[in-house]
């Protein structure tokens, strides 16, 4: 009799989800500024926790942000936000544009896109989640760069300003960097580089885009006869210990991989899970 309940307690404690699991939510990034030295794309927000409770049979929403649009004469577009549950990081805010030999500031997002040539202000990033684009000095013929989940934006003079470095995180089971800003575009100097993490590097002509499923924000673009850069599209993922089970169902086809003594999940598009 002692066996058989130690039998089905063990079972038992085997079936049983686990009460919390880790996170990664990160959100599109902004598109990067599209005129006259563009501002580079802010990255897209970047949250990570461990300790975030679930409950057996209560499916959980899972949303991917999508990268801010690029720009061929104007400011660029701000990312999408990421859910996961009760959690939202929020779309990196677009990169400044300079209509008509003035300014153009960067717009706020979970990190702020870069200010625009000849003046621009990087937007602002939100707490907790990324920093702010960087400014264009004045009289000068180069955007800013864009923010990053680990540092503003570089400045805008004749160069480019880079784009902030990222945050890196190992939830996947390999140390990789997200979330990095778009650098800014740049009329005569060097062209602003993204930051790691993703972001996109500023062009005269056609500038990089985000990396996919990174967060990272657009490069910016000066007037050649391009665009600017999208923004790179977000990514979540969450970790447990292995000696859980699987989740009893998802949807939007996550990644199942046991790495480290963890099982990970990553979404790259919307879906949701249920333990």
């Amino acid at each position: 009799m002692f066996a058989a309940k130690n039998f089905f307690l063990a079972v038992a404690a085997v079936s049983a989800a686990p009460s919390t699991v880790e996170y990664l939510v990160v959100a599109g990034g902004g598109g990067g500024g599209g005129y006259y030295g563009g501002g580079g794309g802010g990255a897209g927000g970047y949250r990570t926790a461990t300790g975030y409770a679930v409950t057996a049979g209560s499916p959980i929403t899972v949303t991917v942000g999508a990268g801010g649009t690029a720009s061929t004469s104007s400011i660029g577009g701000n990312g999408n936000d990421s859910v996961f549950g009760t959690i939202t990081s929020t779309g990196g805010g677009g990169g400044g544009a300079a209509p008509a030999f003035s300014f153009g500031n960067g717009a706020t997002g979970g990190s702020g896109g870069g200010g625009s040539s000849n003046g621009g202000t990087g937007g602002s990033g939100t707490s907790g989640q990324g920093n702010n684009g960087g400014n264009a000095a004045g009289g000068t013929t180069a955007g800013a760069g864009g923010g990053g989940a680990g540092a503003v934006g570089g400045t805008g003079t004749t160069n480019g300003g880079s784009g902030g470095i990222g945050s890196q995180s190992s939830i996947s089971g390999t140390a990789t960097y997200y979330a990095g800003g778009g650098g800014g575009g740049a009329y005569a100097g060097t062209q602003g580089a993204g930051g790691t993490g993703g972001g996109g590097a500023g062009s005269f002509n056609q500038a990089v885009a985000g990396t996919a499923n990174t967060g990272g924000g657009g490069g910016g673009h000066e007037r050649g006869t391009g665009t600017s850069g999208a923004g790179g599209s977000g990514i979540v993922i969450i970790s447990y210990p292995n000696t859980y089970p699987d989740a009893t169902s998802t949807t939007g086809s996550p990644t199942l991989t046991d790495v480290g003594g963890n099982k990970i999940y990553t979404w790259t598009s919307s879906g949701s899970i249920t333990f």
